[in-house]
């Protein structure tokens, strides 16, 4: 494993555990739908003119634009949409157990979409990793009434997590066929965006954007770190590593979100919480040593 690489997944795993603690200040007055349209058409729209700035080429043939059309919708929109509607039915860490599984769903979808040979210690350590996040949320899976809404929002929450995984297989995808990684990113950010908001259009969603200190605070953390900087670094690491390995990030995110509750609100681990956070640290390791 490069240097750099462990930099950037670090850096990944750091910026997306933390924005669990971010968009609790998005919550409120703005629907949660709305703030990832605006989200994702202000990183969007950013990138695009940081790429103007800086000279890098956002030319896109029309066959790739459909490419990235499709990357935007199912990786920074619809996957969005339907784990917004799913948190009014489960507990967030049933819900990142649930995501973790995209472990298992890129494996599968770089072994048969992309052809790309999936070693055997990237499918146990997956296995590791996610026992491991099922041991460290285990009162969130085990103290739910599961009722007729909550098998439901199972299912969509399932959905979702298929959607970023074809996310991440067309950014594969894309990134083999040429597509510039800023550039595939921008386009599909803005697509992204632009698809949001017009599911909430349709859903008629007040279209508000709330100015107090803590939404502004937290949303332009979302925009620059938890949308530029982040997916930058992990498409540039599905790139090198391959979305079986990339997706290994998601296994980490709910430990660092868990560190900062930790600081910032009392959470008190359980000897359930570490064993599991040790299982998770053991998958990554199995699965990413020899990278």
């Amino acid at each position: 494993m490069k240097a750099p690489d462990r930099t950037l997944f670090l850096l990944t795993v750091l910026i997306w555990g933390s924005t669990w603690y971010a968009i609790k200040f998005q919550l409120g007055t703005v629907d949660p739908m709305v703030s990832v349209a605006w989200r994702f058409l202000a990183a969007g729209g950013l990138m695009l003119l940081g790429c103007r700035l800086l000279g890098v080429s956002l030319a896109l043939r029309g066959s790739e634009h459909l490419w990235v059309l499709a990357q935007g919708v199912t990786l920074f929109s619809i996957n969005y949409a339907l784990f917004y509607v799913a948190t009014g039915y489960l507990t967030s860490g049933l819900i990142a157990v649930l995501f973790s599984t995209m472990v298992v769903w890129n494996a599968f979808g770089a072994r048969v979409i992309l052809k790309t040979p999936v070693p055997l210690r990237v499918v146990v350590g997956g296995i590791v990793g996610f026992c491991g996040l099922a041991l460290l949320f285990m009162p969130d899976i085990f103290n739910i009434a599961y009722g007729p809404a909550e098998v439901g929002a199972l299912l969509i929450s399932v959905i979702a997590t298929l959607c970023a995984s074809t996310g991440n297989i067309i950014n594969a995808r894309n990134q083999k066929a040429g597509v510039g990684l800023m550039a595939g990113n921008a386009w599909g950010m803005l697509y992204g965006g632009l698809f949001t908001l017009a599911l909430c259009v349709y859903w008629n969603k007040p279209l508000v954007f709330e100015m107090s200190t803590a939404y502004v605070t937290s949303f332009l953390y979302l925009v620059v770190f938890g949308s530029i900087i982040a997916f930058a670094a992990y498409t540039k690491i599905i790139r090198d590593w391959g979305a079986e390995r990339a997706a290994f990030s998601t296994l980490l995110f709910p430990i660092v979100a868990l560190a900062i509750s930790t600081v910032f609100e009392d959470y008190r681990w359980t000897l359930e919480a570490v064993l599991g956070s040790a299982l998770v640290l053991l998958g990554n390791y199995m699965a990413l040593r020899r990278v």
